[in-house]
């Protein structure tokens, strides 16, 4: 699953460098569009602007992009590509790891109520997911006494909730980062309106304008960015707590089975 996560990463990176290549060039394009549109009449800017309502929300959203300005915009988006590629690597691998506990129960004490451990043994093997690897350890352990594997069980569980909560911090530190860095483009936005108030000396829509927009779209995109990662957090959170319940009362009747059995 991390080799997964780390070729979506890759592939990321490299769509984010070409897309960083279309957005420059874009971005000239409209410099010059708007330079020739103010040496043009105002009769003919009017005619000009109806076509750009009815953009594409891709088209939009490029535009929006280079509006925020790059430098600030693409951490962001950084942000959202590794964040969403770990939520898929955790997502398939929580699948993967999600064990019909009933029908394995069940398995498991038929061999083991024909006093057929190696068999029950064989069924946790040909079993995916962590709730099998716990009961393996404990078959593996029980001739050494139904206390070996008792805290067999405890120690592998606990090995297995980890590997559940892996990279969970990473995606939680991507939810603080994005907005963060579109407060930070917020701030610097601000900075520039201010300096170009300075030189201008004069406030004026036109002047404030190209500041209050890095500042106001950076913290748009990061916090849109950050919702979206805390939602899929959320989700994983749950989906990690109903796999380590399902462990924990699993577990307690695995131990029945084999206290059952040894009377």
């Amino acid at each position: 699953m991390k080799k997964v996560c780390a070729y979506l990463s890759i592939f990321a990176i490299l769509t984010l460098g070409l897309s960083n290549t279309v957005f420059a060039q874009e971005a000239s394009k409209t410099v010059t569009a708007t330079e020739s549109a103010v040496a043009e009449p105002v009769a003919q800017a009017q005619e000009e602007a109806a076509p750009a309502d009815t953009q594409s929300f891709h088209q939009v959203l490029k535009t929006k992009y280079i509006e925020g300005g790059v430098p600030w915009m693409t951490p962001i988006l950084i942000c959202m590509i590794l964040g969403l590629a770990l939520v898929i690597e955790r997502i398939l691998y929580l699948n993967l790891a999600t064990t019909n506990a009933e029908k394995l129960l069940k398995q498991i004490e038929e061999k083991v109520d024909g006093n057929d451990y190696e068999g029950a043994k064989e069924v946790c093997r040909n079993t995916r997911g962590p709730l099998a690897s716990i009961f393996f350890q404990g078959l593996d352990r029980v001739g050494n006494g139904l206390e070996d594997a008792e805290k067999a069980l405890t120690s592998y569980g606990g090995v297995q909730m980890a590997r559940l909560e892996s990279n969970m911090s990473w995606i939680s530190l991507f939810i603080t980062i994005a907005p963060s860095l579109g407060f930070l483009g917020t701030v610097v936005g601000m900075v520039q309106a201010f300096d170009d108030i300075e030189k201008a000396g004069d406030i004026s829509p036109t002047v404030v304008a190209g500041g209050m927009k890095v500042a106001l779209i950076t913290t748009i995109f990061g916090l849109i960015v950050a919702l979206i990662l805390q939602v899929c957090y959320n989700y994983l959170l749950s989906k990690i707590e109903g796999i380590v319940t399902t462990m924990e009362d699993s577990s307690i009747t695995f131990m029945d089975i084999l206290v059952k059995n040894r009377k």
